[in-house]
């Protein structure tokens, strides 16, 4: 079934912050009470569609203007549907964040289909535009995090 806040049952503080954390990190404008793309099912939270993330895709040109844009924080996360179950943005972010090492967003951004990223007009080749994701992703992780720490904001209304 589909998550509906009021019927719950209310996710885990834990597991709540960190799907938060993670759809700050991946810039996921698309799981907000209108639309929490997440499904319950045998009482577990699983998110689904992760189609809106990373928009940078579609302006690729713009970012090489706008090296800092990695670096900023997420403010869209205040419509976060989790949020208000969530607990600390902070905690999240201090066991997460190591866990994302170059290794394993080399292998993510390597299972995306060649087809999926062939014919981007930003980049002369395809590992390019992986190497522009794993590079992205990289300067996010850089800290002090701009997006865990409005996260954090957020959740606590500072």
């Amino acid at each position: 079934l589909g998550f509906t806040p009021a019927v719950g049952p209310a996710p885990d503080p834990e597991l709540a912050a960190a799907v938060v954390w993670l759809d700050a990190f991946t810039l996921n404008v698309d799981r907000t009470p209108r639309n929490p793309n997440l499904l319950v099912w045998h009482k577990r939270l699983y998110g689904i569609d992760h189609g809106a993330a990373l928009y940078v895709q579609h302006r690729w040109g713009d970012l090489a203007r706008e090296p800092a844009h990695a670096r900023r924080p997420f403010p869209q996360v205040r419509d976060h549907v989790l949020l208000p179950f969530a607990g600390s943005i902070v905690e999240a972010d201090a066991r997460l964040a190591p866990q994302v090492t170059d290794g394993l967003l080399g292998r993510l951004v390597d299972a995306v289909p060649a087809a999926w990223l062939d014919g981007e007009r930003a980049f002369a080749a395809v590992d390019d535009n992986r190497a522009a994701y794993v590079d992205y992703l990289r300067a996010r992780l850089v800290a002090p995090r701009a997006f865990a720490e409005e996260a954090e904001r957020a959740r606590t209304g500072a």
